[in-house]
């Protein structure tokens, strides 16, 4: 999968992925962090995610990670915030209030670049990747990421063999060995199988949204 599969979707707007809301899970769960209030949170192949919004306003700095400009700027345009624009390393960084949003190769990310975040979220970052991307993105992670991190990933199951992603299914047993130095706790599994129609056209029989707490440190 290619960087120009990504631009080229957001070119065309085929974002199906975006959500107009707030993720519920998120809304939900996340306090089961217990995190203090002005933790730095990281939100990899953040898009132009609402829950970015929602974390600030708990007031969390948060530090986004985005290939594709356009999404970028358009996070700023839609939510009426007028970024200040630098250059960090290999990213563009715009930053505005407590959000900031580097824009660039996700795997150009240091240790450094997220030395104070205490957590990360991922929504629609593990399950937009193909196999082999996936378990580079989970080494990436965690090699940079404090020792003491914890994260809420939201993941979808279903068989492979009936549909081809993006998104893509990721198993339980897929992350207890992809995040094996950490503790992994189901929080919620959800069919939602019902009314996502690019699934049941596919004739999927199945389809799950999971919701894990990991903690490491």
């Amino acid at each position: 999968m290619q960087e120009s599969f990504w631009q080229e979707r957001w070119a065309r707007d085929q974002i199906g992925f975006h959500q107009a809301q707030v993720t519920p899970y998120l809304r939900r769960h996340w306090p089961a962090l217990q995190l203090p209030a002005d933790s730095q949170v990281l939100v990899p192949l953040c898009g132009k995610t609402l829950d970015m919004c929602w974390l600030a306003e708990r007031g969390h700095a948060v530090l986004g990670v985005e290939l594709v400009e356009k999404a970028v700027q358009a996070f700023f345009a839609e939510n009426g915030l007028e970024p200040q624009i630098s250059q960090h390393g290999a990213f563009t960084c715009y930053r505005a209030d407590n959000i900031e949003l580097y824009c660039g190769d996700f795997f150009a990310l240091g240790a450094a670049d997220v030395a104070r975040c205490v957590a990360f979220y991922d929504r629609a970052a593990l399950i937009a990747l193909p196999e082999a991307l996936r378990r580079r993105y989970r080494e990436h992670l965690q090699a940079i990421l404090p020792v003491t991190c914890q994260g809420l990933v939201i993941t979808l199951e279903y068989d492979q063999t009936q549909m081809d992603g993006p998104p893509f299914s990721v198993s339980r047993t897929e992350m207890e060995q992809g995040f094996s130095s950490w503790q992994l706790e189901e929080l919620q599994r959800e069919d939602v199988l019902e009314g996502n129609w690019k699934f049941v056209r596919h004739s999927l029989t199945a389809l799950d949204e999971v919701t894990y707490h990991l903690r490491r440190g």
